[in-house]
Parts: C-alpha cells; structure tokens; sequence
C-alpha cells in the first residue's frame, strides 16, 4: 500500500520542528528513523497531514557523560548505542540489549527518541528506560519538561506526549563498575519482536543483594518493574531458594495477553525463567564471577 497524501517539512532547528507540529494541530508527525512510522504509513493505520523531518536538527544525536548521567540524544541510533564505547563502559546492559533490536538495517535508522514516542511494549529501549529509571527530556513551543520513564508510557503505543511535544534527549544514572547487570530475551526467530524479555541490575554489600532492578517486556500493556520481586532480594545472599521465590513473585505479578505469537500461560512461564536466567548472571556479575 501507498500512504495517504502529506506535507513535508524538513526543520533546520528544534524551534522549527515544535513550532511546525504545533501549528498542525495534532495532525503532525516526526520523522526521525521513521522504522515504525513508515510501515504505519504504508498501512494507512496514521494519516498526518505534515511530516516534520528533525534529521538536519545539530546535537540531537549525541551521547555525552556529564558526572553520574549519561544524556543521549534523541536521534541517537540503535546501532550507535550498540556500537557505543561509551554506552559500553558505563550501561552495559544497553549494548547487550541492542543486540537483540530487529535488523541490522532497522538498527542503522531507528532512533531512542523514535522508540520512547513509539512506545511499542515490546520494545528494548522503553524498557531500558523504565528499568534505570530515566528522565526524558521533551520540548514545545511552551519549553521544557522531563518525565520519569515509569511515568512517561500510559498504554500499549500510548505515552504522556501532547501532540505538540518532541522528545529531544534522555538521560540515564551511569552504572558504577561493581554493579552486575543482565539482559535475557526470546523471540520467534533473530529480529523478531520479542515474546518477552527480562533485564536486571544489581550491586552487593556485605554478601548480599543491594539496589536491585528489575525490568520486563512483553508481558504487559507498557514495560514494567517488578517491585515485589526487587524487594523480595534486597538484602539477601542470592542462592536457589531465593532465586526461585522471585522468579515465582514475578510469574504471578504479570498478566500478559494471548495473541496469534504466544498465549498468556507461555508468556508467563517465558518470563519466570528469563528472570531466573537475568538474576542469576547479574548477582555472579556483581559477585565479579562474570565480566
């Protein structure tokens, strides 16, 4: 198929862009990557009458270390934050997880900033973002705002965005060396879209679990934290019992949906034993019995 008529405007700056989507009242749409929306286009499931093109906008696609945060621009592509010196150094779980985004061609084009908007449940940024609980930076003609990631996504494809709003930068808590992480997924076939997908953070003290995170995908309207299971480790030297009695907590907490790919009950099996592979290698990680 063939998208419906539209205007293109290609914005030399941000003051450009938010000042074009304002004026289109809610019938404007960013192009950034355009991965997801093109296909949408195509299928005529969106029907803007402007496409705000920010690709010539300058210093939206940067990834900077300022103290503790790492900020990333949100024309950053997903190959750039797989391929990342920096992300590798202070958000392994990132790279690892990159890896497992679609397509190498996808990953050349797809942007984080296009991937938040976007807001697909089964999507391995808005779940990183929710997982280390990011601030996503986003403008309008009104200024500026930031949003907590655990926030930020309301529904399946849906977040707290106005139809004036462009997200510009995302900034995420730098990783110190000593805190274990892990990114476990399943998927149909290599560049599917995942069935479900786990990622932990952790560090030790005094033997023990200390500052866990946990993250899931795939099995919920909007990525999710796992706060029972969290809790249930802080404080605890993690061995089969304890591993097991959150891996279970995490099984009935989740409620996902049967579809044409994988019915609830698998869904759910799926992410209690991706969760046991996740914690597992974060605490040998933290324990510095992985690298």
């Amino acid at each position: 198929m063939k998208p419906a008529a539209f205007d293109y405007m290609a914005a030399e700056t941000l003051e450009e862009a938010v000042s074009a989507l304002a004026r289109a009242g809610g019938d404007g749409k960013i192009l950034a990557g355009g991965q997801s929306l093109v296909p949408m286009l195509n299928f005529r499931l969106v029907r803007p009458s402007i496409l705000i093109d920010i690709n010539r906008i300058r210093n939206l696609g940067n990834v900077d270390v300022t103290g503790d945060v790492v900020r990333i621009g949100a024309l950053t592509r997903h190959h750039s934050l797989e391929t990342s010196p920096v992300i590798k150094a202070h958000l392994p779980v990132m790279t690892a997880a990159m890896q497992h985004v679609a397509h190498l061609a996808v990953r050349n084009r797809g942007t984080i900033g296009g991937s938040l908007s976007h807001a697909d449940p089964a999507a391995e940024l808005p779940m990183l973002a929710v997982l280390l609980d990011a601030k996503i930076a986003i403008r309008s003609l009104h200024g500026r705002r930031v949003a907590d990631a655990r926030r930020f996504f309301t529904g399946s494809l849906t977040t707290d965005l106005k139809h004036d709003e462009i997200v510009t930068d995302v900034e995420f808590p730098r990783l110190s060396p000593n805190v274990g992480w892990a990114f476990e997924e399943t998927a149909r076939r290599a560049g599917d879209f995942a069935l479900a997908a786990v990622a932990v953070t952790m560090s030790t003290r005094d033997g023990k679990a200390d500052r866990v995170r946990i993250g899931m995908m795939g099995v919920g309207e909007t990525p999710l934290r796992a706060p029972e299971a969290e809790d249930l480790l802080a404080g605890k030297a993690i061995d089969a019992q304890v591993l097991e009695a959150a891996a279970s907590t995490i099984v009935a907490a989740v409620e996902p949906h049967t579809d044409l790919h994988a019915s609830a009950d698998y869904r759910r099996f799926l992410v209690g034993a991706l969760a046991r592979r996740a914690i597992r290698a974060a605490w040998q990680r933290a324990c510095g019995a992985l690298p």
